[in-house]
């Protein structure tokens, strides 16, 4: 597995000068030998021309948040990171690779989650490359390995978690959005280490019941809420029964036998618990007639 070595190049403005300095030389000398008609001299600054040419092609720029990998006849030398002009060998090949923050939304997938309900799942991958030697050796298109690995993980994540809990403490994909981008960062991340590539963030986008069932969930999610309201209800209206019950008993204001209690119980469960308003029927005899 190759590992990016750092490639210390020559300053680009040195190099200029002096690659300036020997053109004019060179060509003087050369200007000098063909006016004296010495073909030993021709020949000579002839070759120190051209070599001097060929240096030139040495010269190459890295811009911001950009890396050069330098090749030497298929082997690899090492990267450049400095910014700005530089100078290496002019027979070095020189691969660009960039370095900047990236980010992508994968598509929109269709999975079954952990409970085998189908459901359409999106994520957004925020990405940067930082081995140039891995991302541009180890895999063929580290780009299109990135998005690849970036869904194959997504898939994997979706069908280990359930799209709602449907029991306490349970994590799901709905609800514990926080666990389950960490635990899709972790998953991409190990998938791309290989390739050079460091994931800064990942994060769902999009999460949906699929068409086919959406309406039929739907429908199950307004079951819950209305079991959890009536539930709640029930209990708000349990307490304030019992709190009515203990003040009529402390303050001694009457005294109720267990049919009278159970009686009030009765219409005030009625009162608390109904969703519209009620009726009071005043009863002008007893209980007991």
């Amino acid at each position: 597995m190759l590992r990016e070595v750092e490639h210390k190049a020559v300053p680009g403005l040195s190099a200029l000068v002096i690659l300036i300095a020997a053109t004019l030389l060179g060509g003087y000398a050369l200007y000098n030998a063909v006016v004296a008609r010495s073909v030993l001299g021709m020949a000579g600054y002839g070759v120190l021309d051209l070599a001097v040419l060929i240096a030139w092609g040495g010269l190459f720029m890295v811009n911001p948040n950009q890396a050069k990998v330098l090749l030497l006849f298929g082997r690899y030398v090492g990267s450049v990171k400095t910014q700005g002009l530089n100078w290496a060998n002019p027979f070095f090949t020189k691969r660009a690779i960039s370095l900047r923050v990236r980010n992508f939304e994968t598509a929109k997938l269709k999975v079954n989650d952990r409970n085998s309900n189908p459901v359409e799942i999106a994520a957004i991958v925020v990405w940067q490359v930082v081995d140039s030697a891995e991302a541009m050796f180890e895999v063929d298109s580290y780009e299109n390995y990135v998005h690849v690995q970036s869904e194959s993980a997504l898939r994997n994540l979706a069908s280990q978690y359930p799209y709602d809990a449907h029991q306490e403490g349970e994590k799901a994909l709905a609800s514990h959005t926080a666990e389950i981008a960490e635990r899709l960062q972790h998953e991409i991340q190990e998938r791309l280490a290989k390739a050079g590539v460091s994931v800064r963030e990942a994060r769902i986008s999009h999460l949906a019941y699929a068409p086919e069932i959406a309406g039929v969930m739907l429908r199950r999610q307004q079951a819950n809420a209305i079991i959890a309201a009536r539930q709640r209800i029930v209990e708000g209206a349990v307490g304030m029964v019992e709190m009515a019950l203990d003040m009529l008993l402390k303050r001694d204001i009457v005294r109720l036998d267990d049919e009278r209690k159970a009686t009030m119980v009765s219409n005030l469960l009625v009162v608390l618990c109904s969703e519209q308003a009620t009726q009071p029927v005043v009863n002008t005899g007893t209980l007991y007639r």
